[in-house]
């Protein structure tokens, strides 16, 4: 072999010696690597893995808390909860996780009914915050053939579950929603101010009313319970639970049969009815005409029926109880009355001679009365009895602004005068500074004398009203207005008492000389059973003495040589029909104040609704 031959062999033994020390090395390192982390997840990192195993075994879910009820005053339940069967996606235990969300759904839709609105709020509800692996709501409401359906498909839709709840009901669905309320679906704007902790398992929070004002009472306390799963994420057993505390039952002063009258009386009007206890301030009715159910809105309505609700001419959806902002016309003649008597501006026996019109200056403008020719000698007792428009005219040209926007307000007007109750509005109570304010004028002596019939630029809600009249009722003496009457079994006496913030509570009123009360009184229960009151036919052949006033709130301005004629005004234009009154006469038990839009004088739109309601309340409810 030569020299050159054996240098090669030589060689090649080199390079393959190297290279076997490199593998080894390679395979060396790789052992070393493996070892090393080996080591570093059994010893060093054991703790940390373990649990997380365990985590991955056990899962802590949040049991919701059962939602509080709400009952009337005599027992009978308002709004309660009953079982809801929902199909819900766990997106973390979907075969590809949250990319198979819609690949999910789209299964579903072969199944059973998904619409659109179902897939946007869902996917609403996945954009949110929430703890991992808790289920989110599709659709609810399934019926017991779609419950089967996914039953029978539960093998191909892993992620998907059927899960059963309680969700809210109203037995007393119409004419019921202005004064309870209702709950429905949680959104985002909600979300973000309540408690992420305590609504991780709840769909639904109060979104009006009395839902929405005791909502941290009513919804409780969520619970947990941890849960051993196997690898698709089934339960296999409950290993340990803490229980949900309930939300507190609540009792209410509303009387649900006096509630289902006045929403009877109120069909086919627009318009409301608000009725007190005059010995607490309890409501027992608040009707706003037309209404909607409750029930629909707590699963989630139908863009087209919730469409249809918003759109209505007839403003369904607008409480007019708390909200509607009406003049108040002759009904708050009684307390311009005692405002002049009491501040002293008149006599107890003024008296004026009334031609049918008032003027300011000789040959200015006429301020014309609702009679024609007028009443003769009008004193203060005549003025209530047969509402005589100028002798109020004459009063507030005498007082101005300031003392009676004084005494209205003492009777709360311009003011939120209910406790619990947050979709109230104050309305207004037209002072000098506020007409300066918004609109940027000054106060003119025709200003006083619209303000002294309730015209002009004074108005009040329904709620307003029967508070003024339960003050009336009262002879000054003020109780908080509120829903409540108890909770968990405590009876409340004062919203404060449970934690809230103490709403509007205003002083009684003393006059000077309590006669003065008597003296109205007598011209209210006149009114009712005078030979000229103007509620006299609705308080005819009575077994009980009522006390009232009716009013008639002029919509269309009416020109000076101009006769007003309600045939031919539009039906919108024409007169709202008012009354606000109490009975029995000299011991008060309710306290009424109705309005009807648009139904003409008050002594025969309005009236007759409040002598039903007084015999329904007083009486029992008539054979017929």
């Amino acid at each position: 072999m030569s020299w050159s031959n054996m240098n090669a062999k030589q060689r090649e033994n080199d390079r393959f010696q190297l290279r076997l020390w490199v593998s080894l090395g390679v395979v060396l390192l790789v052992f070393v690597v493996l070892i090393s982390r080996l080591v570093y997840l059994q010893i060093i990192q054991h703790e940390h893995y373990l649990t997380e195993a365990e985590d991955n075994r056990q899962q802590l879910q949040p049991i919701a808390p059962i939602r509080g009820l709400i009952y009337d005053r005599e027992g009978r339940l308002l709004a309660g909860n009953r079982a809801s069967h929902s199909v819900t996606l766990v997106p973390e235990q979907l075969w590809g996780g949250k990319r198979d969300v819609d690949a999910t759904i789209t299964q579903l839709q072969a199944i059973i009914d998904i619409d659109s609105n179902d897939i946007k709020r869902f996917k609403r509800r996945l954009r949110q915050p929430r703890k991992p692996y808790s289920s989110i709501p599709l659709r609810y409401r399934l019926n017991e053939q779609e419950i089967a359906k996914i039953t029978v498909n539960q093998h191909a839709l892993p992620g998907v579950r059927v899960e059963a709840d309680l969700v809210r009901y109203y037995p007393f669905d119409d004419g019921f929603v202005h004064a309870l309320g209702y709950v429905g679906r949680i959104n985002d704007r909600e979300i973000a101010h309540l408690d992420a902790v305590n609504y991780s398992d709840t769909h639904h929070v109060g979104k009006l009313g009395v839902e929405k004002y005791y909502e941290a009472d009513l919804h409780g306390q969520v619970g947990y319970q941890t849960v051993e799963t196997n690898a698709r994420g089934r339960v296999l057993r409950v290993l340990e639970s803490q229980e949900p505390i309930p939300g507190r039952n609540i009792s209410l002063h509303l009387d649900a049969m006096l509630q289902q009258k006045a929403a009877q009386l109120m069909t086919g009007k627009r318009g409301a009815i608000v009725a007190l206890d005059p010995k607490t301030g309890g409501v027992l009715a608040m009707v706003s005409a037309p209404s909607y159910g409750a029930n629909q809105f707590v699963t989630g309505i139908s863009s087209k029926d919730y469409g249809e609700l918003r759109e209505s001419d007839e403003l369904p959806l607008f409480n007019r109880a708390l909200r509607g902002r009406y003049p108040p016309a002759s009904t708050v003649k009684p307390v311009i009355a005692l405002a002049g008597i009491d501040s002293g501006m008149i006599n107890r026996d003024y008296s004026i001679f009334d031609p049918g019109y008032y003027q300011l200056t000789e040959g200015g403008r006429l301020y014309r009365d609702w009679k024609e020719g007028g009443h003769g000698t009008v004193n203060l007792h005549k003025s209530i009895v047969e509402s005589v428009d100028t002798y109020y005219y004459s009063i507030g040209h005498i007082m101005g602004n300031q003392p009676m926007t004084d005494y209205l307000g003492k009777f709360g007007f311009g003011k939120v005068t209910i406790a619990d109750q947050p979709e109230a509005l104050s309305a207004v109570l037209p002072t000098k500074i506020w007409k300066r304010s918004v609109r940027n004028a000054s106060w003119f002596p025709g200003d006083s004398l619209n303000l002294s019939i309730g015209q002009g630029f004074l108005s009040a809600t329904p709620l307003q009203l029967a508070t003024m009249t339960m003050v009336m009722a009262n002879k000054g003496e003020w109780h908080q207005v509120r829903m409540i009457k108890s909770m968990a079994g405590q009876t409340v006496t004062q919203v404060s008492e449970i934690g809230r913030e103490d709403p509007l509570t205003l002083d009684n009123i003393e006059l000077k000389r309590d006669s003065d009360w008597n003296k109205v009184h007598k011209a209210m229960v006149d009114v009712m059973h005078g030979r000229l009151g103007t509620a006299r036919r609705s308080g005819a052949n009575s077994s009980y003495q009522m006390a009232g006033k009716t009013g008639t709130a002029q919509i269309k301005g009416i020109k000076q040589d101009e006769e007003y004629d309600a045939e031919k005004v539009a039906e919108r234009l024409r007169d709202h029909g008012l009354y606000v009154g109490w009975a029995p006469a000299k011991k008060p038990e309710i306290v009424v104040a109705v309005i009807v839009e648009n139904g003409g004088g008050g002594s025969s739109a309005a009236a007759p609704l409040a002598r039903q309601l007084f015999d329904f309340y007083l009486l029992g409810p008539s054979d017929g």
